[in-house]
């Protein structure tokens, strides 16, 4: 990846505002780190940049770029691995077909995304799409294991510095609606191969006449490795929403869906068109075919049916059939009531780990039409882990919002190495086309699952590996024994998935001598006991699956520090390399929006802060480069100055936002440099850097804002210029000039 006598640190280009951060903040990275003799490197994983990658025969030379994703992972799976990853978006449809539009208006010769493939070259192209879309960068980079927590420095400033949290009534009508049976959690099982078994696995359907379809072979599994499969009942799902919309008129509350169609990229966006045709039933019965014709993908959401409708013939009789039927429809929670963008419009812009977090921190209300806060009935379909949002918002009935200032921390140890559990089940996903039997069949003959399903239904087959497990468990028992406190598996013994794994937890306990030491409780009484733990002021570890690590941690921080995006997040990769995670993007598009059209970007990037300084003090680790330890443990001390100084940004035009944060970052980390006495000829270089950047606030700061409040032109969203960029996000000339 880089010079072998300059040790590299891999940074990665991602999407939105993260990556609009990354213009400012990167070059003062990149200055300091070379006076450790220390390269960082971008690798482009961004969604426009994967799209770029997937047909270099159709573009330019100019044009081509590298598949750094498939770069990254074959780096992760070294010991010498390095990398900051910041959160890159895992596309939905709409997201890829709008990214894929704008590089086409660029000049790109891309070809468009086939909705329905009709020849084998629009398969091959829908294919090397479908592989860019969703959580595709995720389970590649992933080779490792989680360990997310709260930065000392970043819990003490959300306690002596409180966000605001709603009130809770004891009569509030927020609740979280599940279906009762036909979910996955009802219908999964669960093996853990044996050696025998152990190889190829195949994946088929029979249909009723006993006709056999392949759906997928060759799927290579080891020895150990717990395999789910599961499915969905397409008529238990739309009988479900189809109760769930009348009850939520009938109890006067805002009706809301919460999916991850973006890492869930084939089952959810199948539930979320489910939603959309239940939320639109009369219109679909009529009109389905007409519909269908004309390419209204309800998988794609409302806002992609009300376009085409637009542009039928008949169009004006079916969008007064849509306006009839909403009419009779409860009131909807709102992405953004102003413009009237629906939880229904877009499968990506209601995220479950971002969106339910949001709505108990609110107090259990939802923004609804008129633009006014509501109860809301909140839609999580399938019981495997609705639980933990159902229990959270019982609980907040009975006892009232979290205290910030008093509040204690929960900690995450999670099991994501190596595609584990439902975040790699995409290509062993099927929407069921007949009714039959669908078998997986183990490569000496043992049949591992079998289910009758129908057509329609949502089938998949999950795996979560050995080697992973292991080190999860090892992982978990090394956190609890450094921090000392509450350690808890969430895991439910009901669950056919859950007791494979815990075959695994309880002798690995017992044989370290540590059972004592850890609970093992199901998702919801987890939840109840971590919120009554650290309500009292105490710490709590929550030691789960993949799902879970996800969900968890945007719930609990943003309740506890009003953002997840400032959580530490460690991937000790399993071959010895380390990525460093910069927190959540969940915000992202909608800070992109103010800046363009204010020029005031308020991502925070104390994320990166502080994964950059774990980063370079592993890297002093992993190769003995003390001076890049010093670096390290001056950036701590500079995200400890951003924090005491409240230099993080703020919401509105006006104030500091992001690139006056990164400035008085480089301020606060040139200064450490300057006054440690670990390493003379840092001391030396940086004192008169400090000494310019301590001078020049006045001039610097005036310069940073001198534009703020007035639109800017990035040159695109998705693909921008790095020329206007770099003018947009670096507009201190006198900055510039010391860092140069």
């Amino acid at each position: 990846m880089a010079d072998k006598d300059m040790p590299a640190i891999v940074y990665t280009k991602v999407d939105e505002a993260p990556d609009l951060a990354s213009a400012s903040l990167l070059p003062i990275i990149r200055r300091f780190a070379k006076a450790a003799g220390i390269a960082v490197e971008t690798r482009d994983i961004s969604l426009a940049g994967r799209i770029i990658s997937a047909f270099p025969e159709r573009l330019t030379p100019a044009q081509r770029q590298s598949d750094d994703l498939a770069g990254l992972g074959h780096w992760v799976k070294t010991a010498d691995a390095n990398v900051i990853k910041l959160p890159n978006i895992s596309a939905s449809v709409p997201q890829l077909v709008a990214a894929l539009k704008e590089l086409q208006a660029q000049g790109y010769d891309l070809p468009d995304y086939p909705t329905a493939p009709a020849t084998p070259a629009e398969a091959e192209i829908r294919a090397r799409y479908d592989a860019i879309k969703g959580s595709a960068v995720n389970p590649v980079l992933r080779e490792g294991n989680s360990d997310r927590r709260a930065a000392k420095a970043v819990k003490n400033y959300a306690m002596s510095h409180p966000h605001s949290m709603g009130k809770w009534s004891k009569d509030s009508k927020t609740r979280v609606s599940s279906m009762d049976h036909g979910d996955f959690f009802a219908n999964e099982t669960s093996v853990t191969l044996s050696a025998a078994q152990a190889g190829a696995v195949r994946i088929e359907l029979t249909d009723k006449a006993g006709a056999v379809t392949v759906l997928k072979d060759g799927v290579k599994l080891p020895e150990g490795t717990v395999v789910d499969a599961t499915f969905m009942s397409a008529k238990a799902l739309d009988a479900f929403l189809d109760a769930e919309i009348a009850q939520t008129k009938a109890e006067g509350t805002l009706f809301s869906i919460h999916l991850k169609a973006t890492m869930m990229k084939v089952s959810d966006p199948i539930i979320f068109g489910h939603a959309v045709k239940a939320w639109l039933k009369p219109v679909f019965e009529k009109y389905g075919e007409e519909l269908a014709a004309a390419g209204a993908d309800a998988n794609a959401g409302l806002g992609t049916v009300l376009a085409r409708v637009a542009q039928m013939e008949n169009g004006p009789e079916i969008q007064a059939a849509i306006d009839a039927v909403i009419a009779q429809r409860p009131p909807m929670y709102m992405v953004n009531s102003d413009k009237g963008i629906t939880n229904l419009h877009v499968p990506s812009d209601v995220i479950i780990d971002a969106s339910l977090p949001a709505l108990l921190r609110a107090g259990g209300k939802g923004w609804g039409p008129d633009g006014a806060e509501a109860d809301t009935n909140c839609l999580v379909p399938d019981r495997s882990y609705a639980p933990v949002y159902d229990e959270s918002v019982k609980y907040f009935k009975e006892t009232g919002a979290l205290d910030p200032r008093t509040a204690g921390t929960v900690q995450n140890i999670g099991l994501m190495a190596q595609k584990a559990e439902e975040y790699g089940s995409h290509p062993t996903t099927f929407e069921i086309p007949v009714d039959g039997t669908v078998r997986v069949i183990a490569q000496n003959g043992d049949v591992l699952h079998t289910h009758q399903v129908e057509a329609g239904d949502i089938w998949r087959l999950c795996s979560t590996r050995k080697a992973p497990i292991l080190d999860w468990v090892q992982l978990a028992i090394d956190r609890q024994r450094i921090e000392g406190c509450q350690a808890i598996f969430w895991l439910d013994e009901n669950r056919a998935h859950d007791r494979e794994l815990l075959a695994y937890v309880r002798p690995i306990l017992k044989e370290k001598g540590v059972e004592k030491k850890f609970l093992i409780l199901d998702p919801r009484a987890a939840t109840r006991l971590s919120f009554e733990t650290i309500r009292e002021g105490k710490d709590s570890i929550a030691v789960t699956g993949n799902v879970l690590r996800d969900y968890l941690t945007d719930l609990f921080p943003i309740l506890e520090l009003g953002t997840s995006a400032k959580m530490l997040s460690i991937v000790k990769l399993m071959q010895g390399g380390g990525m460093f995670e910069t927190g959540a993007g969940g915000s992202a598009p909608k800070l992109v929006q103010q800046l363009i059209e204010e020029n005031h970007l308020r991502w925070d990037s104390l994320g990166e802060f502080c994964a950059l300084g774990e980063s370079l003090k592993y890297l002093a680790e992993t190769t003995g480069n003390e001076k890049a330890r010093v670096l390290g443990n001056a950036v701590d001390a500079a995200t400890q100055g951003i924090l005491d100084y409240d230099r993080s940004p703020g919401r509105k035009p006006g104030e500091a936002d992001n690139r006056d944060s990164h400035y008085y970052f480089a301020m606060y980390w040139a200064d450490a440099l300057a006054k440690q006495n670990s390493d003379a000829a840092l001391a030396e270089e940086f004192r008169p850097i400090a000494r310019a950047l301590i001078d020049g606030e006045e001039e610097i700061v005036q310069e940073l804002r001198a534009d703020r409040g007035k639109p800017v032109d990035l040159g695109g969203y998705y693909h921008a210029d790095p020329v206007k960029t770099d003018a947009v996000m670096r507009p201190s000339k006198t900055l510039n000039t010391i860092l140069e």
